[in-house]
Order: structure tokens, then sequence, then C-alpha cells
């Protein structure tokens, strides 16, 4: 793999979840108008109390694991689950995001075969 393409993936994806992170509990981005199917997800899953902080910690811890290149792998399998659940949601409920989240996914991806050196002993 291209180590430069690999570096700047993984700064990329790793700023890009320390943003996000930390807007799940300062709040200094303004939330999108999604269409209403959405919003009533969303706000099932804000009621919770506790769904978007664990997301924000998940976010910040693989953002500076990222962005440190510090246990790289255990970042990104900590970031397959939200990827999936990322595109699943604008697939199927908010269309017009999914370019933003096949962008995250394709980076987790290609990072992860990036460092499949890494990642294979767990498919043996």
């Amino acid at each position: 793999m291209n180590s430069k393409v690999t570096t700047i993936a993984q700064y990329v994806l790793g700023v890009a979840m320390l943003i996000f992170g930390l807007n799940k509990f300062f709040g200094f981005m303004p939330a999108p108008d999604l269409p209403l199917k959405a919003k009533i997800f969303m706000t099932a899953l804000d009621s919770s109390g506790y769904i978007f902080p664990l997301l924000g910690v998940f976010y910040i811890l693989a953002g500076i694991l990222l962005v440190t290149k510090k246990a790289i792998p255990f970042a990104l399998l900590i970031l397959v689950p939200v990827s999936i659940n990322i595109v699943a949601f604008h697939l199927k409920l908010d269309p017009k995001g999914v370019l933003f989240a096949l962008i995250i996914a394709t980076l987790n991806g290609y990072l992860i075969y990036a460092h499949w050196d890494r990642f294979k002993s767990l498919f043996n």
C-alpha cells in the first residue's frame, strides 16, 4: 500500500471522527434537516440518553488513535459497526447523505485493507 495515501486516509478519517465525536458533546455543528422517518429514528435514539454520548466516546477514541498512529487496527475495528450503520441509515432513511456515509465507510475499508496483515488472523 502507498504509505502516503494510507497516512492521509488515517488523518482524514481520524480528524472526521474527532470532529463528529466532539460534536456529540458540544453540539457546535447544527443538526441536518432530516426526512420525517429519520427524525423519528434519531429522536428515539436520543431519548435513550446514552447512545449519542457512547458514540461520541467511540468516535473520539478512534479519532485519537488514528491521528496519533496508536492501536490503528483497534480504532478501525471500533469504526466497522459505526460505518455500517452510518451507510445503512443514509441508504434507508436519508439518501441525500449517502455520499458522506460511503466516504467514511470507504476510508475505513481502505485502511483495513492497508493493515490487512494485522486483521487476517481474525479470519483463520
